[in-house]
């Protein structure tokens, strides 16, 4: 059973506990006397799940990686929120817990349970990373406690989340030899990828078609034709009429693209200073909304099955538009064309979700940062707003010579359908009133 608005109860669990006489401590106290000012024990995380990710072979191929983010800050959330009990659970609510038990031995012990049940072969690195963490936190009966909490939701989340259909075999996909089909493209015609996405168990959403954006353009339309075009001239490579500079977007941003939210997530908490509660639910929210924009997008991309840009100029000669001309020897900028449908645009859908999530936890878009390339190291980008990264990222796509205008169009207002549900609806401020927790005590879960 998973967590879909309406039709699921927070899984509550009561942990036999011991009421400690000192007050609350701040995630600053809870560290070590002596040792330098703490470091952001949820960013942390966060970093060692994208060095898994990023290492050869580490991640499943039929597994998107989102899930392990999604399922990582979720762990995380819950054993945080437990102890701060500032915010509504996600998955899991324990009840007695302390209001002093260490809320960094909690993200710690939540991480490391979750980072070892999914990537068992790093281990050893993780149970170093552990250790380090619990030896920076005093050693008393509030850090024994943190670690219980954490451990106990993790276990819980990783229980929940073991038949969401993650795991399933792909659905063969047979291209159709038909004008506006998806086919492999060149020059590797690698086969289509996540086929099976869109049957996983959302997170949040109700269904992954909940907001399934309407079918592309007639490709005997004008707006197909004037897209076409603008691909066609901007997106090839060594193209003569994109600037130098937007042929660098192209490759700056080709990259898993969630990577870099995660990233821009990280320079943005602890530029602001967030403590660990905060930077709890900012990443739970972040990857709950991309986890959730994926399963979305697969959906999409997979019920329309609208052909990649090269193929469409491949083959321009068939889809009966006068307006568009073929070009047998067009390579996109980027070389090599990722291997499923086009429409929508995946950078489009999660850049919208993450800027989404990020203005909405900070109530401003604007923010000045920095975001360095998955693809090209030491090469970085710099922007006053959040909105700003995801515009270009999403446009880097025809610069790349990826995807049509259409299918940015289409994935921006999917991911922010996406995210802005999973703000409204998700980890919102706790209601401490006497009939709920009436209710709460009546049915021993949420009362949503």
């Amino acid at each position: 059973m998973f967590k879909t608005l309406g039709t699921i109860a927070t899984l509550t669990v009561i942990l036999a506990t011991q009421t400690f006489a000192a007050a609350s401590r701040t995630d600053e106290q809870e560290v070590q006397t002596g040792s330098q000012k703490a470091t952001n024990i949820v960013v942390e995380w966060n970093k060692s799940l994208l060095t898994i990710v990023r290492t050869a072979g580490a991640q499943p191929a039929t597994v998107h990686p989102t899930r392990s983010f999604a399922i990582l800050h979720a762990a995380i959330y819950d054993a945080v929120n437990s102890i701060s009990k500032t915010h509504e659970p996600f998955l899991v609510h324990l009840r007695g817990i302390p209001g002093n038990a260490s809320q960094r031995a909690a993200a710690a012990a939540a991480a490391h349970r979750v980072l070892v049940s999914l990537y068992p072969q790093f281990q050893t690195q993780l149970d170093t990373q552990l250790q380090q963490d619990l030896d920076g936190i005093a050693n008393n009966e509030k850090k024994t406690e943190g670690v219980r909490v954490g451990e106990t939701v993790a276990d819980h989340i990783l229980g929940l989340r073991k038949n969401d259909g993650s795991n399933a075999t792909l659905i063969a996909f047979v291209p159709m030899n038909t004008p506006g089909a998806y086919q492999l493209t060149p020059p590797n015609f690698a086969p289509a990828q996540f086929t099976h996405w869109s049957q996983v168990t959302p997170f949040t959403l109700e269904r992954a078609r909940q907001f399934r954006p309407g079918p592309p353009p007639a490709l005997t339309s004008d707006d197909y034709a004037n897209a076409f075009n603008e691909i066609k001239a901007d997106g090839v490579i060594n193209s003569t009429s994109a600037t130098a500079d937007q042929a660098l977007t192209g490759h700056f941003w080709n990259g898993p693209i969630q990577n870099y939210w995660n990233e821009i997530a990280q320079t943005t908490a602890e530029a602001r200073g967030l403590d660990t509660a905060e930077t709890a639910r900012l990443f739970a929210l972040l990857d709950l909304a991309i986890a959730d924009s994926v399963i979305a997008f697969y959906d999409a991309k997979y019920t329309y099955n609208f052909w990649r840009p090269v193929t469409a100029v491949h083959a321009a000669d068939t889809d009966g538009n006068p307006l568009t001309t073929v070009d047998p020897n067009w390579i996109p900028e980027v070389g090599k064309t990722a291997p499923d449908p086009s429409y929508p645009g995946a950078h489009a859908v999660i850049s919208a979700a993450g800027a989404f999530v990020l203005a909405s936890f900070f109530h401003q878009d604007h923010f000045t940062f920095t975001v360095t390339s998955e693809v090209l190291p030491g090469t970085s980008r710099s922007f006053t707003a959040f909105s700003d990264a995801a515009t270009e990222a999403s446009l880097s796509r025809i610069f790349a010579g990826q995807h049509f205008r259409f299918d940015l169009a289409a994935g921006k207002k999917l991911g922010r359908n996406v995210a802005g549900f999973v703000v409204n609806n998700f980890l919102n401020r706790e209601r401490h009133d006497e009939d709920r927790d009436r209710n709460r005590d009546r049915d021993g879960g949420d009362d949503r």
